[in-house]
């Protein structure tokens, strides 16, 4: 399923995966994972099949440009994880606040994001590229300790990638993206021990705010509500163009195996069947043919 969802970003779709569950069950593990064997997470696997895709596509005369962003959600606002790989000084020292926009078009973007292009030539420059950016993003994202986990996400962050492609033979264009969000573990404070201390606190109340932000979205998705509230968290206005019947999503539930943890497991399985209900409609592919613009 996941290597059907990236190939679709390649076709011209905006994609979503998500990885969902409460703090400690792996979720960050399995978006970025460990080393270069059988322990690589979704995120450096699906820019392996992009790279090596790109490559097969080169014989049919496609030319790919590959950028790479990757932002937090901390306490509902927007932070750039790779403002430190910008080599404009004066983004780095003012920290340009980023904001959700819409192009004429509809289609959301974040304003003053860094992107940083991957080498789509050479396979192994553009997976040193791929690690330069997850290290990169690794010493920027707020972590703390809390009694469940030792590192413990204290904010959503999602990982971009903008494809946008060019049959040199034809004219043909595709602007696909692929979004892949590791979601901040659900907190109950009796457990993590969130409540001692005032920052932890409003970190786990900001945290699972928007996790029932993102619930509502989907229950008025299942119920084909005529409003949809994706303005009601940052997280959800990001993704409105995968989650509305423009794109393409997917959801990984995490759940952790210890007994202590059953009744956070039951909710997160709970939630995931509210989710598998929701059918988001025909993706619209975003392909521009010389003569104009295509939807399929």
């Amino acid at each position: 399923d996941v290597s059907e969802f990236v190939q679709s970003a390649l076709d011209g779709y905006q994609v979503c995966l998500f990885s969902y569950g409460q703090t400690g069950s792996g979720k960050t593990h399995t978006m970025q994972g460990s080393g270069n064997g059988g322990m690589r997470g979704i995120i450096p696997r699906a820019v392996e099949q992009i790279l090596n895709q790109v490559q097969k596509m080169k014989e049919q005369r496609w030319k790919f440009n590959v950028t790479t962003s990757f932002l937090e959600i901390y306490n509902e606002e927007l932070r750039d994880l790779l403002v430190s790989m910008n080599g404009d000084k004066k983004a780095k020292s003012e920290q340009a606040k980023l904001t959700i926009r819409r192009e004429k078009s509809g289609k959301s973007y974040v304003s003053n994001l860094t992107k940083i292009e991957i080498d789509t030539a050479e396979f192994e420059e553009g997976m040193q590229g791929l690690k330069a950016v997850m290290a990169s993003a690794a010493r920027t994202r707020s972590v703390a300790c809390t009694k469940m986990n030792s590192v413990s996400s204290r904010s959503h962050s999602v990982f971009m990638l903008h494809l946008s492609g060019m049959n040199e033979e034809n004219g043909t264009t595709v602007q696909g993206a692929l979004n892949l969000c590791d979601l901040a573990g659900s907190e109950r404070l009796d457990r993590s021990g969130a409540g001692n201390n005032a920052q932890r606190l409003k970190e786990t109340q900001s945290i699972n705010k928007s996790l029932s932000c993102l619930g509502d979205v989907f229950t008025s998705l299942s119920n084909g509500s005529s409003h949809v509230p994706y303005r009601n968290s940052k997280l959800t206005y990001l993704l409105q163009d995968c989650l509305s019947g423009d794109g393409k999503a997917l959801m990984f539930v995490n759940l952790s195996p210890t007994q202590a943890s059953s009744n956070e497991s039951l909710c997160s399985l709970r939630f995931a069947q509210r989710v598998n209900q929701v059918e988001l409609g025909k993706a619209t592919k975003h392909v521009q043919y010389r003569s104009g613009i295509g939807s399929r």
